[in-house]
């Protein structure tokens, strides 16, 4: 019964960040936060990510997520709900 307890504390407080957290812009979040908000992406692919975007600029929709070395397709739309792309700062 303790074990259930724990479980179910465990889930409820992984829901709860879920839901405060948000989508995770993807021009000017920092490794940690894309780690964080990506499944399936490490901080060396995150890291690899902001590399991306510094030598090719901001990314422009979600889907140019593509064009960084090891993520595809099916990484972008398991995790969309947790992305975002801001406007430009004008």
């Amino acid at each position: 019964m303790r074990y259930t307890s724990m479980l179910l504390i465990s889930l409820l407080m992984l829901v709860a960040a879920q839901v405060q957290a948000g989508p995770v812009d993807i021009n000017s979040a920092d490794a940690a936060g894309l780690a964080a908000a990506i499944v399936g992406i490490g901080e060396k692919k995150a890291a690899s990510i902001i590399a991306y975007r510094q030598a090719n600029g901001p990314f422009a929709r979600i889907e140019d997520l593509v064009n960084v070395k090891g993520i595809g397709a099916a990484t972008i739309e398991k995790n969309r709900r947790n992305l975002t792309v801001a406007p430009p700062a004008r």
